[in-house]
């Protein structure tokens, strides 16, 4: 960290943080990005990403994050890779203690983004990219005319169920209830869709060689387990905010999401929330990288 207060400085190096870090340098202000892993966030763990605009053959996620990197820093956007420990949001110059030291800033944008909900299963994370996957309307096409399973019994659910219907060969939806908590608009699309349900079990094993190969459920109700063979599982059985800095600060949904509208104005002066991290309908790269555009706007006529 070069300076000890920054114009902005952006807590996470995904799509929405380097499009915010990159507008507010074009703007002309001091830019520092944390991040404490590598840029992309979850983009970066895409293999293929084909529903981001100007990538007719897609990208992969990791190279597209190091676009968004290198573009920003273009403009004299600095990176600093650190884990953030604690924040103050409060006053005027903000402080944020990092594992490389403290560093202010005169307003703060918060891109922590959220994490998909994982099974627990133990081979799950190794097997994430090689047919695991969390995100249907990212990685559905890599499953066209292919086997799938989807895991969970919401909205996200349904409508993964619903997408990956129309493109692959089959689809399974385990859910560990007798009946989906998704909203009743999905219920009528569903019965039509050719998904077959497999009511009252849960996925206790992800069967692999080098790639997912099948599932094994069981029944919570008799305890009996049956294998399915699939080429890839879905889990959507939720997300989980990266918010447990900002707790008392700023102000949070009942899931944990920052409350911030199009705006990604928060409670707090000086301090907006994009991407994931955030209240919204959609999260999707390009809505993060929206949000980021739309944070630089609101940054600038509060530093004037």
């Amino acid at each position: 960290m070069k300076k000890e207060l920054y114009d902005v400085v952006i807590i996470g190096g995904g799509p929405g943080g380097y499009s915010a870090a990159l507008y507010c340098a074009r703007n002309g202000y001091s830019v520092l990005v944390l991040e404490k892993l590598s840029a992309g966030g979850q983009m970066a763990t895409t293999g293929q990403v084909d529903n981001y605009p100007g990538f007719d053959e897609g990208i992969d996620g990791f190279e597209l994050a190091e676009k968004m990197q290198r573009g920003a820093e273009r403009f004299g956007v600095e990176t600093e890779y650190a884990e953030v420990n604690s924040v103050d949001l409060s006053p005027a110059n903000k402080k944020i203690t990092t594992s490389s030291g403290i560093v202010s800033a005169r307003s703060v944008i918060v891109a922590t983004g959220a994490s998909p909900r994982e099974l627990g299963l133990p081979e799950e994370s190794s097997l994430r990219g090689r047919g695991v996957a969390y995100c249907a309307a990212c990685d559905g096409q890599m499953y066209r005319s292919k086997t799938v399973a989807i895991a969970g019994g919401g909205n996200s659910a349904a409508a993964d169920a619903l997408l990956l219907s129309k493109i692959c060969a089959k689809v399974y939806l385990v859910h560990r209830r007798d009946s989906l908590r998704a909203s009743r608009i999905y219920m009528e699309p569903l019965k039509n869709s050719g998904v077959e349900f497999v009511w009252d079990s849960k996925i206790t094993e992800i069967l692999h060689d080098k790639r997912v190969s099948g599932i094994r459920v069981e029944n919570v109700k008799d305890k009996t387990t049956r294998e399915i063979p699939v080429d890839g599982v879905f889990v959507a059985i939720g997300r989980v905010p990266d918010t447990g800095l900002f707790k008392g600060q700023l102000d949070l949904d009942p899931h944990g999401y920052i409350i911030a509208d199009e705006s990604t104005r928060t409670n707090i002066e000086g301090v907006f929330a994009v991407g994931d991290v955030r209240t919204k309908a959609l999260r999707q790269i390009v809505t993060a990288a929206a949000d980021g555009a739309n944070a630089s706007h609101y940054v600038e006529e509060y530093l004037m």
